[in-house]
């Protein structure tokens, strides 16, 4: 990177950073809302980006705003729903050319910019505050079927189950997108209730990356978050048990042909970034490359699985080993694995 990474405070609890380097032809803008996961919001809370994707005040209807965005040379905009720790993050993003490019000299960035921030900020909205029907409707079902559809990925289930079941009554257990009853249950009133709430209390961290000038970016949205009446939620890391008090077991059957074992074990709640990187490294040796204790052995050595990774999640403490396994070799593959 030719520039490091630089952050400022625009608003209260809004904050925006940027990195720059003269290598990319394209600039991206992000707006990251982090709201605290809880099981009585989390669907509500993730509908909310996919909604916005569908329009604003200024551009009302899907027609209106591809056609925007193709004048601004095919910049695309879209709407995610992550989690980190305990923490919920809906985001909202605009990738688009860099100026140079322009063929009659477009200030693409500043226009792509205003844009973002009529989706985050100027959304459209009925006669009663709310979002419309047909709106909610459509990101409601793509909720609900982005919910049901994880299952078919099935390792990345696997790890996101066992998480549910080791962190039960954390946080942390709780999915990104809520569960799916909560998901059947969304309204007009209550998905704009949560965008309320969102834009009231959340921590914002908006990011760009390119090659063009951030300074722009940065003078719009500080003018648009100071009309913004803000009571943000202060951010802190997310409190997890250090230890486990029990070890808990999960069994789903299915009618696969590769299993899938995943562990999660707590590493304790580290204190500084030096007992985080040691941790990394550990999950490195364990199971983290080719020539990992895992890897060489379990999978190499022995042939007990057709996989065997460790990670590390820094948010939570946790150290998860995940394998591909016959469903005969579970207990031994398991065996070896904590040897």
């Amino acid at each position: 990177m030719s520039d490091k990474l630089k952050r400022q405070a625009i608003a209260d609890g809004v904050y925006f950073s940027w990195v720059k380097d003269a290598k990319f032809k394209l600039n991206r803008l992000t707006v990251n809302f982090i709201m605290p996961l809880s099981a009585q919001t989390a669907s509500n809370n993730a509908v909310v980006p996919y909604i916005l994707r569908m329009g604003c005040k200024k551009w009302p209807d899907f027609t209106s705003l591809n056609s925007r965005l193709c004048d601004l040379y095919g910049a695309s905009l879209r709407g995610e729903v992550s989690k980190n720790g305990g923490w919920q993050i809906l985001e909202l993003s605009i990738k688009m050319m860099d100026n140079r490019f322009a063929l009659e000299g477009e200030d693409l960035t500043a226009l792509c910019a205003e844009l973002l921030a009529d989706i985050a900020l100027d959304p459209k909205l009925d006669k009663s505050g709310d979002f419309h029907e047909k709106d909610t409707a459509l990101e409601r079902q793509f909720l609900m079927d982005s919910i049901e559809a994880e299952i078919n990925e099935k390792r990345s289930y696997a790890i996101s189950k066992c998480v549910q079941v080791m962190c039960q009554d954390e946080p942390v257990a709780i999915h990104r997108l809520g569960e799916f009853a909560d998901a059947e249950r969304i309204t007009p009133k209550s998905a704009a209730d949560a965008y309320r709430n969102i834009i009231k209390t959340a921590q914002v961290e908006i990011q760009f990356t390119g090659s063009g000038d951030p300074s722009v970016c940065l003078d719009i949205f500080s003018r648009r978050f100071a009309d913004v009446k803000r009571e943000p939620i202060t951010h802190s890391r997310t409190k997890l048990r250090g230890v486990a008090d029990l070890v808990r077991e999960k069994v789903e059957s299915m009618e696969v042909s590769q299993s899938k074992l995943v562990m999660g074990l707590r590493t304790g709640e580290g204190s500084s970034m030096e007992h985080a990187n040691a941790r990394r490294v550990f999950a490195a040796l364990f199971g983290g490359t080719p020539f990992s204790k895992l890897f060489m052995n379990v999978r190499e050595k022995l042939s007990l699985c057709y996989y065997c990774a460790a990670r590390y999640d820094n948010a939570t403490g946790i150290l998860m080993v995940d394998s591909g396994v016959e469903a005969a070799n579970k207990q031994k593959a398991l065996e070896e694995i904590m040897i």
